[in-house]
């Protein structure tokens, strides 16, 4: 997924051969004349991974929940679909700003989780309110069954992750979480975890992103 203003240094296009991707399925989207680009596949139904943690934000700050509010991690905030690995431990207690970043930032899967878990009515609530914004929003392809794009049955298109990504913008706190290179959280009195932006275009200090 590409979304871009041509008013920033990108090539045009339109005077381009189609680019060569690897990518099965794809959509470059130009927010100013609202067109796309490019197209490929891009109404095809499949699993979308961690992008999933957009919508898993924005329901959090539609909410408008404390950010400051300190949220302990759990044993029930674990990968239980594919047991990867967190630096997040059971008990750390960090606040809801603070996993918020690191769900966008790093995508780190348990502070998505948690963030499901400790939403008013839980997790299974959390997951109504993130279909009904993909309906609010058009995705009418989209589906979530869990927070943060482990389970494979959470699924979109290109096409529904464009409207996505152009509704994201909107939210202050996303453009900045997910546009900051790195993040600190201090654990405990002695311990400090440093979290790195997953993107590489971010960590480049030579793109503008």
């Amino acid at each position: 997924i590409a979304t871009f203003d041509q008013s920033d240094e990108f090539p045009a296009f339109s005077r381009m051969a189609s680019p060569r991707l690897g990518s099965a399925i794809a959509m470059i989207f130009d927010e100013q004349s609202q067109r796309p680009l490019y197209s490929k596949n891009a109404n095809n139904v499949v699993p979308i991974a961690s992008i999933t943690k957009l919508v898993t934000a924005m329901v959090i700050l539609d909410a408008r929940l404390p950010l400051d509010e300190p949220i302990t991690i759990t044993a029930q905030d674990r990968d239980r679909y594919k047991g990867t690995r967190s630096r997040m431990r059971t008990g750390m207690t960090l606040t809801r700003g603070d996993l918020l970043k690191l769900a966008l930032m790093a995508s780190e899967n348990t502070a998505a989780a948690a963030l499901a878990r400790t939403y008013p009515g839980g997790t299974q609530v959390m997951l109504a309110m993130m279909n009904a914004k993909t309906r609010e929003l058009g995705m009418d392809s989209t589906r979530f069954d869990d927070p943060t794009g482990l389970h494979s049955s959470n699924v979109s298109t290109a096409e529904d992750l464009v409207r996505m990504v152009r509704a994201a913008q909107d939210y202050e706190d996303i453009q900045n979480f997910t546009t900051s290179r790195s993040h600190s959280v201090k654990v405990s009195s002695r311990h400090t975890l440093n979290f790195v932006n997953t993107n590489p275009l971010v960590r480049n200090a030579s793109w503008n992103i």
